[in-house]
């Protein structure tokens, strides 16, 4: 996770190639992702779907390696989408981007839930975008710190008391990584915060995830989340 301009983790390869689906039923906001996107080097989008169920169909189709998917739509919507195409159950998972307004979207935790690998704003601008397909693309996520103090407010009175395993399985160091993450920092972030190296960080995220059993730092903010150990100020 990260912000405008900085990495998520480690910084992909910008010469690599990266296809795109993209899922909005408003053309103009599909043109406006296309033109940005494709003034990238490497990055070419296959394919526009206009709503849920055509998505899925290209995205299946097409096996891009990085859809963003509007969290309204027509038909499906984003987190069915989402679970269709990067579910628990998806044997071969696609990685899926959410594009939300927020401010008016009360889904967005069930869609990260769903296997997304990480959402924006429509409006978090150019930087941002691409930042989250790089991020996607490598297999990492990226959540706009802003957006991520919201969820947190927007959860925390609704979480329960109990996640899917008791904070105590996780050393008082990975606690504070997993914090870090759940607050929206990059891997350089959290190693300059806790004065430790970014290899560091790195295998302790590693740790974190085989002691969760969770696929990316995503589902690892969503424990922190359900585990309050991120709160909200």
């Amino acid at each position: 996770m990260g912000r405008p301009g900085q990495p998520a983790g480690q910084r992909p390869d910008r010469t690599v190639s990266i296809r795109i689906l993209l899922a909005d039923d408003q053309a103009m906001v599909r043109s406006g992702f296309r033109l940005i996107l494709e003034t990238q080097t490497g990055m070419t989008v296959v394919g526009e779907a206009s709503n849920g169920a055509q998505a899925i169909a290209l995205a299946r189709e097409l096996r891009p390696d990085v859809c963003l998917v509007d969290i309204r739509m027509p038909e499906l919507d984003g987190i069915e989408v989402t679970r269709a195409l990067a579910g628990p159950d998806v044997p071969d998972p696609l990685r899926v981007v959410i594009v939300t307004t927020f401010d008016t979207d009360e889904y967005v935790y069930g869609a990260l839930r769903a296997g997304a690998a990480g959402f924006l704003l429509k409006d978090a601008g150019p930087a941002l975008l691409i930042e989250s397909v790089l991020a996607a693309h490598a297999g990492d996520a990226l959540i706009s710190p802003s957006v991520t103090v919201r969820l947190l407010q927007q959860l925390a009175p609704a979480r329960g008391p109990a996640g899917r395993e008791p904070p105590s399985v996780l050393s008082e160091r990975e606690r504070q990584i997993v914090a870090g993450i759940a607050k929206g920092r990059t891997n350089q972030e959290i190693a300059a915060e806790l004065f430790i190296s970014l290899s560091t960080v790195k295998t302790h995220i590693t740790r974190v995830q085989e002691k969760l059993g969770v696929r990316n730092r995503v589902e690892i903010a969503a424990w922190s989340w359900e585990n309050h150990i991120a709160d909200p100020a």
